[in-house]
């Protein structure tokens, strides 16, 4: 190849975060940019993402490596600050775009959000500078829909300026964030000539005609210019060369699903838990955990506990040690009829003459919630938590109990969703692995008699109707209530969902999967005294 191109902040993984405001940090990054100098290949124009520290200040950056050294650094000059972005905080921006110019072959440079918007300072130049070729190293996370609006965005660029665009993104997951790869080239038309495969790592070829113009016919004082060498072009034509094909996009019930899996996952794997352990209810949330651990990790990786209480029916407990049978992991039954009965002892004596109420009903979850952190503790495995967003959205889940964790899988999937991605994985070729009573049965938590979820939330289609648009798209209560739904149960979920940011504080990391997931993208006071009026 006579360019090769690596993501945005390739060297780091995205985002750093404040590890770029600790000085050893920087120093470390640098002494890795001097090592790859030497030690890539120094035929081929090398690009990739670093940080990068000069008199005081960090960039976020494009390292250029050619003939074992650095010979260009181009610094993002569009820096996003929504959502998960932070880039504000932490970079400064850079002023001009780069062209990096090899004989009469002339190449512009831009990471990521240069391509989005502010289009006079970071593509503009470069049509007037007359390059030949635009690359961009991105690191452009993963959610519903996300996919298409970036390929427009890039499309644009290419087919305004008529000049053949290179895309490279990153994959993979990161905390909440995923990423989910897609990495494009593009000709000056806008048609795409190659696609990566979504949420796989790997190399993406292409062969990218230019019109190698002259350069002293077009304007560059918009620009930075550096000076780069390609390989000669007689060795590049006897060498055996096969594009890329275009990767077909995946419908959204396999976009999500996957993008669930990766990010459960790198959360593992890169963090370094050789196991991961599930409480299993019997019900459809930890049901879906279950199997996208086991596609994610494999069935040895995966040990599950069902812990019964009173209140557990026989017809739970059965599908739970089925659904565990079907994935192949072992399943270990631990009842805690009387572990709470002790409890319940010895709290009498706090309690005497008090009605029950939800205390009860929290301490079967706190004790099933002590019992996977001790399995957690004891075998070094990573517990993943089960609860939906649409739970954590109103506060239908308990501190300590079925919150205690380490990577919560779903906790951006409202239940809706839940029941959609459960049918589509059981549609998925074989005998369905999650058992169908699991998915018809009504919700339940199953810590009282008779218990059923509508009890205390509305109806799910209603409740993330609600969610949607309140959490999702902020929409206010007046606004919600326009679109049919009822005004009381409106402000109800509101309120629960403006009172319960305290329990959300405290969860576990999971992986984002709608354009504002709790966490990173929605940034709400805990004590605020603003209440919406009607």
């Amino acid at each position: 190849a006579s360019l090769i191109m690596f993501p945005e902040l390739a060297l780091t993984g995205y985002p750093p975060e404040d590890l770029v405001l600790k000085r050893h940090f920087l120093e470390d990054c640098k002494a890795q940019i001097d090592r790859l100098a030497e030690d890539l290949p120094t035929e081929p124009v090398i690009i990739a993402g670093a940080p990068w520290h000069d008199d005081g200040r960090i960039y976020n950056s494009a390292v250029i490596f050619n003939r074992g050294r650095i010979c260009a650094v181009y610094h993002k000059i569009n820096l996003p600050n929504y959502g998960v972005f932070d880039e504000k905080r932490l970079f400064q921006e850079g002023d001009k775009p780069l062209v990096l110019q090899a004989g009469d072959i002339s190449i512009g440079v831009h990471i990521c959000e240069d391509a989005w918007y502010d289009l006079d300072r970071t593509v503009l130049p470069l049509d007037r500078a007359g390059v030949d070729l635009i690359v961009n190293i991105s690191a452009s996370p993963y959610h519903r829909e996300k996919r298409s609006v970036r390929e427009n965005v890039i499309r644009k660029i290419a087919s305004t300026t008529g000049i053949p665009l290179l895309y490279c993104n990153i994959t993979g997951g990161q905390d909440e964030i995923v990423f989910d790869g897609g990495s494009m080239a593009l000709d000056g038309n806008g048609k795409l000539v190659a696609r990566g495969r979504f949420f796989k790592e790997e190399i993406v070829y292409a062969s990218m005609p230019v019109n190698c113009s002259t350069a002293n016919t077009w304007d560059f004082s918009g620009c930075m210019t550096a000076t780069v060498s390609f390989p000669a072009h007689e060795s590049f034509q006897d060498k055996q060369f096969t594009p890329s094909g275009i990767s077909p996009v995946m419908d959204d019930h396999e976009e999500i699903y996957t993008a669930l899996v990766t990010g459960m996952r790198d959360y593992a794997d890169k963090n370094g838990f050789e196991k991961t352990v599930i409480a299993l209810s019997g019900g459809l949330d930890s049901a879906l955990v279950a199997v996208i651990a086991v596609d994610a990790m494999g069935s040895d990786r995966v040990t599950s506990v069902t812990m019964p209480s009173h209140f557990t029916s026989d017809e739970t407990l059965n599908d739970a040690l089925e659904l565990s049978r079907n994935l192949g992991i072992e399943c270990h039954k631990i009842p805690i009829v009387s572990i709470y009965n002790a409890f319940l002892s010895e709290l009498s004596i706090l309690w005497k003459n008090r009605e029950e109420d939800v205390a009860e009903e929290n301490l079967q979850s706190r004790i099933r919630g002590n019992i996977i952190m001790a399995l957690s503790n004891k075998d070094g495995a990573l517990v993943l938590t089960t609860g939906n967003k649409s739970e954590l959205a109103t506060g239908y889940c308990t501190l300590y109990g079925d919150m205690a964790g380490g990577f919560s899988v779903i906790k951006d999937v409202l239940k809706t969703l839940v029941f959609d991605i459960a049918r589509w994985r059981n549609s998925q070729g074989g005998n369905p692995v999650i058992p169908q009573t699991i998915i018809d049965r009504p919700p339940s938590a199953e810590l009282k008699p008779g218990q059923r979820d509508s009890d205390t939330l509305p109806p799910y289609e209603i409740l993330d109707a609600i969610i949607e648009r309140y959490v999702e798209r902020y929409e206010g209560i007046e606004e919600i209530i326009k679109h049919g739904l009822d005004p009381e149960t409106v402000k109800r979920v509101v309120s629960m969902i403006d009172h319960n940011e305290y329990k959300r504080r405290q969860g576990p990391p999971g992986s984002k999967i709608t354009g504002r997931a709790f966490g990173r993208d929605r940034r709400i006071p805990i004590t605020n005294a603003y209440r919406e009026r009607v």
